[in-house]
């Protein structure tokens, strides 16, 4: 190196060049298309076409079931049996029964008391049938001349047309309701397989329950393993807690209405009480139609006095259900606010009939729990297998 030549000193920085905004337009004055438009409207992008993606998997899902009705059906109802049937078992094992003893013993016995319900319901009804004929139709004539001999002069054309009217709003209206008979079964065959499949698969979820749930888990990814597994677990404790209300509610509403009904001296007193404990499984719409059979029943034979009384008495049972029940045992087992049990009823017997309204409660309660269990992030802390209770 020459003297002349300059000693380049160590630690020199590089001078960084500033350019002027004149400098900025001249290399490109294009702005990326994320960049034009708003970030609001970006939001709003991202979040309808995730909504979408969410809206096309839930319909998909919802064909499949509509699709497979006669095989989704039985298998819930399987599942809400076993919901009622296994902490029976699990009774009748701590204090040393055998295990198919005791699976024997809940099988049977919930067959034995579904065929005598039945059984005492058919022959009630059925003795009685001829008397109820003839009344509804000794009141039915009774209730026109009173129409045509009141100021309201109502002839009996015009009372046939209002009462075709009212059956044709009610064929309507109830039309989704009908519908759910043909999603249970739209033949006598249909219903046979579906009743076998349900106990069926009620046996096998007694006998082997622990081992179909966690097999059920480990189609998950591995990460996801401890999350399925608590929230199912959190469910099916939930979906338990709710049918033992379910039936504790059922049955205040049947004692209530029948002892009523009883009292009056209403013929069918047992029958009207067993419609009333059906009819609780499926909320609001079970209440209305079972209470407007026992007023009915009451009006036919014993006139409109009574059957005034018998209004009175479905309506204070409802009522206590409604605002004492409800809200007290109800709520504390499900935890669903009733504006959702409301909505949740109607899309359930919109989408599915009597089906969708019996399982609409049920099914909103265990996912409830579910979500809740999985956003609350507990499950993370969890190492345990797989294993569910049953």
């Amino acid at each position: 190196m020459s003297d002349s030549e300059p000693t380049p000193r160590r630690g020199l920085k590089r001078r960084k060049t500033v350019l002027a905004p004149d400098d900025l337009r001249g290399r490109g004055s294009g702005r990326s298309a994320d960049e034009s438009v708003a970030a609001g409207m970006r939001v709003a992008a991202a979040w309808s076409w995730r909504l979408l993606v969410v809206l096309g998997v839930l319909g998909v899902l919802v064909f499949l079931i509509i699709q497979l009705r006669l095989l989704i059906i039985p298998i819930l109802l399987a599942v809400v049996l076993s919901a009622l049937l296994v902490p029976f078992k699990n009774f009748l094992v701590r204090h040393r029964w055998p295990k198919w003893a005791a699976i024997a013993t809940a099988e049977l016995g919930t067959i034995v008391v579904v065929a005598g319900l039945i059984f005492l319901v058919v022959t009630q009804v059925t003795s009685g049938f001829d008397d109820l004929r003839q009344q509804t139709m000794t009141s039915y004539s009774d209730l026109k001349t009173f129409l045509a001999d009141s100021p309201l002069q109502v002839s009996e054309t015009d009372f046939n047309n209002y009462v075709s009217d009212i059956w044709t709003a009610v064929q309507q209206d109830s039309a989704a309701l009908i519908s759910g008979a043909a999603a249970v079964g739209s033949s006598v065959g249909h219903v046979l397989t579906g009743v076998l499949l349900t106990l069926f698969t009620t046996l096998f979820i007694l006998i082997d329950g622990a081992r179909i749930w966690a097999w059920l888990v480990r189609l998950f990814p591995r990460r996801a393993r401890a999350a399925t597994d608590g929230a199912g677990k959190t469910g099916w404790a939930t979906l338990q807690s709710f049918v033992k209300v379910q039936i504790l509610v059922a049955s205040i509403d049947a004692i209530g209405i029948g002892v009523g009904a009883a009292i009056l001296q209403v013929p069918l007193a047992i029958p009207i009480a067993v419609l009333v404990f059906l009819g609780s499984f499926i909320p609001i719409i079970g209440a209305v139609v079972t209470g407007a059979v026992a007023v009915f029943i009451a009006l036919v034979y014993n006139g409109p006095v009574i059957a005034l009384i018998m209004l009175g008495i479905v309506l204070l049972v409802q009522q206590i259900e409604g605002h004492i029940l409800q809200p007290l045992v109800m709520g504390t087992a499900v935890k669903v606010h009733p504006l959702a049990v409301v909505l949740a009823v109607a899309g359930g017997s919109m989408v599915a009939g009597i089906a969708g309204a019996f399982f609409a409660v049920p099914v909103v309660a265990t996912l409830n729990v579910m979500v809740n269990y999985i956003a609350g992030g507990t499950w993370r802390s969890t190492r345990e297998e797989p294993r569910l209770e049953v």
